[in-house]
């Protein structure tokens, strides 16, 4: 009788064990993705809403900001208005990972023309 009989069950067992585990490591890695790119475009969304409100004042630019984080299923962190620019953080609503996110709207900034002219 061979001392090798059953070894590969082992065998099998532990490699059904670490393709477990990496595809585990694969799945969360995903979910963060997930969450940071729904983050983001709550984000986005939210801080060109409170932009597009700010002639009104920060209290209904943000109100505006936080209807839209809302809608994308996000919770607004931190909303603010300087002049015609907006700034917002926003981040999920629920799930394993809430990265919070930082976004910026407004008019686009003035740049002196090439040529130094």
């Amino acid at each position: 009788m061979s001392r090798d009989r059953g070894s590969a069950t082992v065998w099998a067992v532990l490699v059904a064990t670490v393709l477990g585990a990496v595809f585990g490591g694969v799945l969360l890695l995903g979910q963060a993705v997930v969450a940071r790119h729904r983050a983001a475009a709550a984000a986005d969304l939210a801080a060109l809403a409170a932009a597009a409100s700010w002639a009104h004042g920060p209290g209904r630019a943000c109100g505006a900001a936080l209807r839209v984080a809302r809608a994308q299923g996000a919770v607004l962190a931190a909303c603010g208005l300087r002049g015609e620019v907006a700034e917002v953080t926003a981040r999920p609503e629920a799930g394993a990972f809430t990265p919070e996110i930082r976004a910026r709207a407004g008019p686009p900034r003035e740049e002196p023309a090439p040529g130094g002219g």
